[in-house]
């Protein structure tokens, strides 16, 4: 093998190892929110400190990788689609980051509802629902940096529309639960948080597919509606 073709080989496993390692960071953050949306429905609050202590694990991915993209493009100078999949890696990665924050942000709300003696699930409200179509999300867009797939990116991207709709009318039920009887305000308030938290999700998870647009296609869709009709 001559030189050029040893660093092209080597340049190739250096962008595989990236994408493997975005992919991990994925996986720790899909069981971070499952981990979450099982506390609301159970009153497990003794896994949220699990979830707090797996946010910081989160983050140091989050560094890693970055230092992973950072090396590659001082080193290797990738260009053309190369170059578009490492900068598309350091912004997925930030969107996961920060996916691993609203999970952490629901456990706490969580723990909250709970030890103040209440039963979130007695609101009647489709919070367990969103929350598992907004997981949905997340493994679609990562199945489709995985796959590099454009189309199932804008498939995601269009779903979230309908998070967002399912979001509003929870929060309305909410603001009638409140007004009807005082007494739930506080706890109302903390489930409004969590839906704010799983909707942000659904938001992260969007992002996350317009970057697979961008590296795929090299098309920058983050301001563009008519992008995705």
């Amino acid at each position: 093998m001559n030189e050029t073709l040893h660093v092209s080989s080597q340049f190739d496993e250096d962008l595989a190892r990236l994408r493997t390692h975005v992919l991990q960071m994925g996986g720790v953050v899909e069981t971070q929110i499952s981990a979450a949306i099982e506390a609301y429905s159970s009153g497990e609050v003794a896994s949220v400190k699990t979830i707090v202590e797996t946010d910081r694990r989160i983050n140091q991915l989050e560094r890693s990788i970055d230092e992973d993209c950072a090396h590659i493009i001082a080193q290797r100078q990738p260009a053309a689609s190369d170059l578009r999949l490492v900068l598309g890696i350091s912004k997925i990665v930030t969107d996961l980051e920060r996916t691993g924050d609203e999970a952490k942000k629901i456990a706490k709300s969580v723990r909250r509802i709970y030890e103040a003696g209440h039963q979130p699930t007695q609101y009647g409200i489709g919070i367990r629902h969103l929350a598992e179509a907004v997981l949905a999300l997340v493994r679609r867009s990562l199945d489709a940096f995985a796959r590099q797939d454009a189309a199932q990116a804008i498939e995601v991207i269009r779903a979230d529309q309908d998070v967002d709709l399912e979001f509003k009318s929870i929060i309305r039920q909410l603001i009638t639960h409140m007004m009807e009887d005082p007494r739930t305000i506080t706890t109302s308030l903390e489930i409004m948080a969590i839906s704010r938290a799983i909707e942000r999700i659904g938001d992260h998870a969007k992002n996350i597919c317009e970057q697979v647009i961008y590296v795929v296609e090299g098309r920058d869709i983050r301001h563009d509606k008519e992008a995705i009709k």
